[in-house]
């Protein structure tokens, strides 16, 4: 018997990174001049955050990718440090650099074929007791 369930994927999948956040961003690609041009590359800050965002995402990932539209929630959890515990995080990183680097660490590993299917962001920062980064990915219609 046919399985006509084969190709579906979860319609919302949630989940907690326990870590300490890297602050480094996508932003921060250097530029070189090699042989008359203009090169980018990561510095090993850079490549590091990558490597433990895709390492944490890889145990998360679905079976299958999302398809259609979606929404990510996303709470970035900074350790608190003097700060009371879900106290808003107001200075940098930027969320949306943040989540730049996030969002393409969740391509790189298989969560969608292309992030452009966020249809539906929100992000937040908090000073939290907990480190880490909470993720809720839902499809939308």
């Amino acid at each position: 018997m046919e399985n006509i369930f084969e190709n579906e994927h979860p319609a919302k999948i949630e989940f907690f990174m326990a870590m300490i956040p890297p602050t480094v961003t996508h932003q921060e690609k250097k530029a070189a001049a090699k042989n008359g041009r203009i090169v980018f590359y990561e510095p090993p800050e850079l490549k590091d955050a990558r490597n433990k965002l895709e390492a944490h995402l890889s145990r998360h990932k679905p079976d299958k990718p999302f398809l259609s539209g979606v929404r990510l929630l996303t709470k970035w959890c900074f350790p608190r440090g003097k700060h009371r515990d879900g106290e808003y995080k107001t200075t940098r990183p930027d969320t949306d650099n943040l989540q730049k680097l996030l969002k393409d660490c969740m391509t790189k590993v298989g969560f969608w074929k292309d992030d452009a299917l966020v249809a539906s962001e929100i992000v937040e920062k908090f000073w939290a007791e907990i480190p880490g980064i909470y993720i809720l990915i839902e499809e939308v219609e």
